[in-house]
């Protein structure tokens, strides 16, 4: 059994496998880093260790994010990364045989990073890979 986080960017429903999230806050004080890349929105210290945010919506090709009273930072174990969200959502528990990672395969989505597809009741839910989406923007950044 497969568990996700989901958060909305724009109107998108997009999940991260819950084992590969340290923990979720609501976004708290940005320090912003001159001259980094467009995606870096800067840094924060989350007790004690610092944290650089990824506004996952410049990475994924969507808006870039605005912040709301709504907006959380999903920070991934290990990595010392949290990915900006416009709307955190539930977790979803799911059997490995209900995501179709076929579209995803096969980049029939249009949605980087992107590893499946699992069909809910009233919507469909996008799965993002973290690891892609760390190891994408660190390339990108050592460029």
């Amino acid at each position: 059994m497969a568990q996700f986080v989901t958060f909305r960017l724009d109107k998108q429903l997009l999940g991260i496998d819950l084992l590969r999230v340290r923990e979720v806050n609501q976004v708290l004080d940005i320090t912003p880093v001159q001259h980094a890349r467009p995606y870096i929105l800067g840094l924060v210290n989350l007790r004690g260790q610092t944290v650089v945010i990824f506004d996952l919506g410049i990475c994924l090709g969507l808006k870039p994010a605005v912040m709301t009273d709504e907006s959380h930072a999903i920070v991934l174990k290990d990595e010392r990364v949290g990915l900006l969200v416009d709307r955190i959502g539930d977790v979803v528990q799911a059997e490995e045989s209900e995501i179709e990672f076929s579209l995803a395969d096969r980049g029939g989505m249009g949605i980087p990073f992107s590893k499946g597809v699992l069909k809910l009741k009233d919507d469909l839910l996008v799965i993002l890979s973290a690891k892609k989406i760390i190891e994408q923007e660190v390339a990108e950044g050592n460029r």
